[in-house]
């Protein structure tokens, strides 16, 4: 579990060093969750937990009418995305906690968007709903969350290989926490929220690239996902070589050519808001 503290300090400033890398790991999805919200109105669009800013200035560009404001607690991730929108008169992003944000009199998002920055709630039903309460009438939500580990072999088998300690509380914030699709059905209505969807979308993860992917691939795992964490505390400098050199083989039958790539489960969630 990464908690606030976390995302506003250490792991922050990693996504925000990094956030090339996340930005390619996650392109088919958010290509598929973007032709999803191609069909979905909105001109004041709420951006939630948006990190470093790539699906908030893909909707402003696409539609240059609309009023984007992107929500994170991380302010090394905000500054990249503020760099990132330079020039864009449509953009904002501001620091706060979504599930408290209070977006202002001038500003009543009916279309709240999230590519993955939902399931890290304390509070999820809380959350979702004062999600609810400072939108727009008939408002629209549309966000992209994990399926279940055991389809995200990157997570899974990783944990397999390295023999990490097993993960606790399945429910507890984190990036499987919204995995099953019956407990993302009961948080969203009772917030309140109606016409709940959830559409499976399979994409190529992509973690390594270039001359060597392989060496790629391993810093990311070494900086992002279920090894980061146990790498970064572990003190034996013995073990953690033994570790790498165990991961660096682990991942050498998900290259392709230039590539490693893993395949990927997560939901595309829709829900509105119906009074």
């Amino acid at each position: 579990m990464t908690n606030a503290d976390e995302w506003q300090n250490r792991v922050g400033q990693v996504w925000a060093d990094l956030f090339p890398r996340t930005d390619r790991a996650f392109a088919g999805l958010t290509q598929m969750l973007l032709e999803k919200l191609a069909s979905v109105p909105g001109g004041a669009i709420a951006d939630v937990g948006c990190g470093a800013g790539e699906l908030s200035l893909a909707l402003a560009a696409a539609r240059p009418y609309a009023d984007v404001c992107g929500i994170d607690i991380s302010e090394a991730l905000l500054a990249r995305a503020r760099e990132r929108a330079a020039g864009a008169g449509n953009v904002r992003f501001v620091s706060g906690d979504a599930a408290q944000w209070q977006p202002g009199d001038r500003f009543r998002p009916d279309l709240l968007v999230s590519r993955h920055g939902v399931m890290f709630f304390d509070d999820p039903v809380a959350a979702f709903a004062h999600l609810r309460a400072v939108a727009a009438a008939d408002a629209r939500m549309v966000f992209t969350c994990f399926r279940a580990a055991s389809g995200n072999v990157w997570a899974s088998g990783m944990a397999h290989a390295l023999d990490l300690p097993p993960p606790g509380d399945p429910d507890a914030p984190g990036p499987f926490a919204f995995a099953e699709e019956d407990r993302v059905r009961s948080i969203l209505t009772r917030a309140g929220w109606r016409d709940i969807v959830l559409e499976p979308a399979d994409f190529s993860f992509v973690t390594g690239g270039g001359p060597d992917p392989i060496a790629d691939s391993l810093f990311y795992f070494q900086h992002i996902g279920p090894a980061a964490r146990f790498l970064h505390e572990l003190d034996d400098a013995d073990h953690r070589a033994a570790l790498l050199r165990k991961l660096e083989q682990w991942l050498r039958p998900y290259r392709s050519g230039d590539v490693v790539a893993f395949p990927a489960q997560a939901w595309i969630v829709s829900a509105r808001r119906r009074d």
